[in-house]
């Protein structure tokens, strides 16, 4: 089973692999995968990202497809082929100070939180027609966050399905 853990940058991606990964889980970082195995294509200058060959990634994880339970970590995981999705969210507010705190330009810092208030991740995820689940990152700490991923990989899922998140409050503040 590979369960993907996205969501905008910034949401707790890491941190939550990182527990995840100390508590046993195979957890796969999807940027240093992506590096290590040459996918990155060319750079977008005006957003200050790389572009990334799809379809090359998502063979390139075929060595993990029948090992257990698998994790994939990163910003476009839920576009792999995955069985699960684990959306993280954040508030805006919050996800606004944790992206100027790692020197993202003011207007990355708006693309990224905009893209948040509006469930951008989310929206894409659901459209992947594989069961889908969200964590509010916005307070919890990565041992409370991998507590949650593992009730959802357990089975216990109903109160971390999709529509208890909702950041519309802050639409006229990021827009």
């Amino acid at each position: 089973m590979i369960i993907a853990i996205t969501g905008t940058p910034g949401t707790g991606k890491t941190d939550l692999a990182a527990e995840l990964r100390a508590r046993g889980y195979e957890v796969i970082d999807l940027n240093e995968h992506i590096r290590k195995n040459g996918l990155l294509e060319e750079k977008d200058e005006a957003r200050d990202t790389y572009s990334v060959d799809m379809d090359a990634l998502d063979l390139s994880l075929e060595e993990w497809r029948n090992s257990g339970t698998v994790i994939i970590e990163g910003h476009f995981s839920h576009c792999m082929g995955c069985d699960a999705i684990i959306v993280l969210r954040c508030h805006p507010d919050i996800l606004a100070e944790r992206l100027q705190g790692r020197n993202y330009s003011s207007d990355k810092v708006r693309e990224n939180v905009q893209a948040e208030v509006l469930d951008v991740i989310l929206c894409e995820s659901v459209e992947a027609d594989v069961p889908v689940f969200e964590l509010d990152s916005s307070r919890d700490s990565a041992t409370v966050l991998a507590d949650k991923a593992e009730e959802i990989i357990k089975g216990n899922i109903d109160k971390y399905r999709p529509g208890n998140i909702d950041w519309t409050e802050d639409l006229e503040k990021w827009f």
